[in-house]
Formats: structure tokens, C-alpha cells, sequence
């Protein structure tokens, strides 16, 4: 049977079905972790996700015989664009069966949408900005995946090839067992960087006094840390208020660690939570009507992963060692925790600052992802 194609309605309704098809391609897949469904469909409702406001987007689905064997969606980041003087459709959302009939009917339809719109290529697996999953894996594929990530099958990146679609950038990930001891070499630069620079940390005593005190602090940082990065899209003030709302009331204070300058200056954080994986995995994405009770062991719990979900460094102290004062921090609070290993999440690999952070520890590259580009 032939492949139609059908653009999807922005609507909630149209979202859940579109999300959940992402999640039922993987049925009895050991690796894939889900999304949370409410979490993809909000992210894709303009009346939801404060991207709208500089990103156009369009969702399609693929169908065979009246059943659902693919989706894409297409997004234009007006300021990433403007920023970088590029026409670039970013594709998202992706997930197909292994058919080149189906693949190539999704990629059509979306890369027509984006000539309708004056794009001139294509660029993905990306989302609205930064704070959505990006990355096709492309390694790793016998390796649970985080909440922070994407899994897809090996067919996928094949697929891309069979399309002419290259390699834009890599992003690499680690798996870092947690050291009994701090390096030494740790040690030392986290004693000589604090003197220095009169630096010191910061020890918040509520997730209330989190959010009043550095949370827009926080994303201020995020800006200025990641501006120079691939793609990085800057977070507007309603972003940031969104993100405040929607994660800072969630973060484990001992897994945090918050340097600021004499002046209570934000200049560096790490946020690191419990890895939910397994949790996602048995809650299948939904949080009720049971769901929400596998999601209180990561919280309350014991698990042995953390999920180091970012570090940003002010550039003015980026290369200056204040990365060894947040592990000095974090490394004790991981060890009470009791956490036997770390996942570093996506790294670019061309970004040397933070591939230099882990040089003191044992830690194996166990994932590779890839943006993929091609001219439309």
C-alpha cells in the first residue's frame, strides 16, 4: 500500500496520538527511555512553550493502510537563523519504520513545508532551542538512554545516509563511574581557583530560596555559557520564567552545586539529578493513573546513575579551573547519595572546554549522536 501523509492539527488531542506513536515504535525495546507524553505534547502546543514566539513549526504523520508507521515535525528558530545568517528548517519528532518509502515520504513532506517557508537546508534531529532533545544516536545502541536524550534504532542514521544527509556535529557521551576519593590534582586547582577569584559556593537551603535567589541568575548564565555553542538558541525572559516554574521546584539541593563570586554573582553551576530512566520506562511515559509512583524512587529513593543534566561557566572563568570546584562539591554529595556512576548527557565533541573537565576522571564513551545536514 502507498504512503500518505497527513499534517497535524496543533491541538492536544492530535499531540497525544502523535507523541504516543513515538513511544509504541519501541514496545519491548530494553533501551528506549520515554518521554513524559504530557512533557512532548506541551513542548509541540504553542499555547505551551514560549518558543512559539520566534519558532514556526509543522507536524506530520505518515500512514500505510490507515496505520501510523511514521512521524517528523519541522521547526524554523527565526533567531537562530538570524543569528547565523541561515535558512535552516530544523526536523525533530522523527520516528519511521525501516521503509524507504516511508522515510522518504516524511522527509518530502517536511522539506516542502520548508521551501514554502524560504528555508534553504536541513538540519536534525534539532528542536526549538536547547532545552529540547537533539541528536540522532548513531552509537551506543545497546545503552539505556536518559530522559535527556534521544534513542532510535540503527536503521536510522542509514537511512539519513541513503538520503545524502552529512554530518554537521557530533555530540559525545560518558559514563563516569563516581571516584571514592577526589583527584587530587582536583584538589589542588579547586583550593588555588577559590582563593583566586574569591569564589565560593553557595549553599541553598530551599528549592523556594533557589528560585527567588539565582533562578534567573541561573539561566542568565546558561545564555551567556552556551552562546558560542552549535545552534544555541537564547532564552528569552518568558523562557526563563517557564523553565523557573517547570524545573527549579524539582531539583534535589544536594545534587546541585552553585558557585558565585563575592558579590553573590552567579559565575558557575552544575545540576545533576537521580536518572529516571527506569522509571520512565515502567511508567511508559504516562504519570497516572500509577505512573507517578515509579517517579518517587529516583526522588525519594536509591538508584546507582545520576544524570549530569548541564554545567555552565561564566566565560570569563571558562578555562580557569572552576570546574574542579564544582566536582569537589559534587563528587561527596554523589558519594552520600550513593551513586556508583554518572552520565555526562550530549557533549559536543569539538567543545574542548568541557571534554578537559573530565581528563582526571575513568570514564568510557559509550554514545555517539549526530546532526545531520543536507540542502533542500
Amino acid at each position: 500500500m502507498s504512503v500518505s501523509i497527513q499534517p497535524i492539527e496543533a491541538t492536544k488531542g492530535q499531540l497525544k496520538k502523535y507523541v504516543k506513536f513515538g513511544i509504541d515504535m519501541y514496545r519491548g525495546n530494553e533501551y528506549f527511555v520515554p518521554p513524559l507524553i504530557m512533557d512532548d505534547v506541551n513542548t509541540l502546543l504553542p499555547e505551551k512553550n514560549p518558543a512559539f514566539d520566534f519558532c514556526r513549526a509543522q507536524s506530520f504523520m505518515a500512514y500505510r493502510d490507515g496505520k501510523p508507521v511514521g512521524r517528523i515535525t519541522g521547526i524554523i528558530n527565526d533567531v537562530v537563523n538570524e543569528r547565523t545568517g541561515k535558512k535552516d528548517l530544523r526536523f525533530g519528532f522523527v520516528e519511521f519504520i525501516d521503509d524507504a518509502e516511508v522515510v522518504d515520504a516524511l522527509f518530502d513532506a517536511v522539506s516542502q513545508w520548508g521551501r514554502e517557508q524560504g528555508m534553504t537546508h536541513i538540519v536534525g534531529p534539532m528542536g526549538f532551542t536547547d532545552m529540547d532533545h537533539e541528536g540522532m544516536l548513531i552509537e551506543g545502541f545497546d545503552q539505556v538512554g536518559t530522559m535527556a536524550t534521544i534513542y532510535n534504532y540503527p536503521y536510522y542514521p542509514a537511512h539519513m545516509e541513503r538520503r545524502g544527509m552529512v554530518k554537521d556535529v557530533d555530540w559525545v557521551e560518558y559514563l563516569i563511574p563516581i571516584p571514592d576519593t577526589i583527584p587530587d590534582k582536583h584538589k589542588r586547582i579547586a583550593e588555588i581557583v577559590r582563593k583566586k577569584f574569591n569564589l565560593s559556593v553557595a549553599h541553598v537551603k530551599s528549592r523556594k530560596e533557589l528560585k527567588e535567589r539565582y533562578g534567573l541568575q541561573l539561566f542568565e548564565l546558561i545564555n551567556r555559557a552556551y552562546d558560542r555553542l552549535y545552534g544555541y538558541s537564547p532564552l528569552t525572559r518568558r523562557q526563563i520564567d517557564h523553565y523557573i516554574k517547570q524545573y527549579l521546584g524539582l531539583i534535589k539541593l544536594d545534587n546541585l552545586c552553585v558557585i558565585v563570586d563575592a558579590e553573590d554573582h552567579l559565575v558557575g553551576c552544575g545540576i545533576s539529578v537521580p536518572s529516571f530512566s527506569h522509571a520512565l520506562q515502567k511508567s511508559r511515559g504516562r504519570l497516572f493513573p500509577l505512573g507517578w509512583r515509579y517517579m518517587l524512587k529516583p526522588l525519594f529513593g536509591h538508584v546507582d546513575t545520576v544524570d549530569l543534566l548541564l554545567v555552565a561557566i561564566d566565560p570569563e572563568y571558562q578555562g580557569k579551573g572552576v570546574n574542579a570546584l564544582l566536582f569537589t562539591e559534587l563528587i561527596p554529595a554523589f558519594q552520600r547519595s550513593g551513586f556508583k556512576q554518572a552520565e555526562s548527557n550530549p557533549e559536543l565533541e569539538e567543545n574542548e572546554n568541557v571534554q578537559k573537565q573530565w581528563e582526571y576522571f575513568e570514564r568510557r564513551q559509550h554514545k555517539r549522536r549526530r546532526c545531520y545536514r543536507a540542502k533542500l
